[in-house]
């Protein structure tokens, strides 16, 4: 059988207008490589909502049974990849979602453990991230926002013993929208859409090359 991956990410949402975690997962499900001719992509862009998280994730997990899922979001104050180690079992009480809503309680699991740590290869994803010539560090808070919230779903499900035994979440920068037209200070570099994709893809491979090694045994 061959491999399923879940890509995810989100929409818009309050003082992020333009999010490119939205297409991330619709191109990298698209890309035509010969090491993913024979994995099963399947793309699904989240409102940037704790409902729609909460009532989507698990049924498409259910549908799909994905052996890996790779989700995507935006961390607007970084100019790096910031490849997500664990999820904190913590939600902002302050920011709302695009519904108006807010975490409504400091913890995603009352009585439950502090974080759970993600059983991804971190160290492989950011050597693969690298590689791909975009700038790239590992991160031990994703936050208290939606992409903490869907990661700590998600690991939960893991964890949990059901499909997918490997989740991981990917935090992007913003990236410029149109071609710079004048000169940037030397050492300083702006992302584009295109460097996304080519990370993106990068640490894609590199999970569905340790999915593999853990199906073979």
């Amino acid at each position: 059988m061959p491999l399923t991956i879940l890509l995810t990410g989100f929409g818009p949402f309050p003082g992020a207008p333009f999010n490119p975690a939205s297409s991330l997962p619709v191109r990298l499900a698209t890309r035509r490589r010969p090491a993913l001719h024979d994995v099963r992509r399947v793309a699904h862009v989240f409102r940037t909502s704790y409902a729609a998280v909460d009532a989507e994730l698990p049924k498409v997990l259910a549908r799909e049974r994905p052996d890996a899922v790779l989700l995507f979001g935006v961390a607007t104050r970084t100019n790096y990849l910031r490849i997500e180690t664990r999820a904190r079992n913590a939600r902002s009480v302050l920011f709302s979602d695009v519904d108006g809503r807010r975490g409504g309680k400091a913890a995603i699991r009352l009585g439950g453990p502090g974080a759970i740590v993600g059983r991804a290869s971190h160290h492989l994803l950011l050597t693969a991230a690298k590689a791909a010539r975009v700038p790239a560090k590992l991160s031990h808070s994703a936050g208290r926002y939606l992409c903490n919230f869907v990661y700590w779903r998600a690991l939960e499900e893991a964890a949990s013993g059901n499909r997918p035994a490997l989740v991981q979440f990917i935090h992007v920068p913003m990236v410029r929208r149109a071609p710079v037209r004048r000169p940037r200070p030397a050492g300083s570099r702006s992302l584009a859409q295109a460097d996304l994709v080519r990370a993106g893809e990068a640490i894609l491979m590199a999970l569905v090359a340790t999915a593999r090694r853990r199906r073979a045994g």
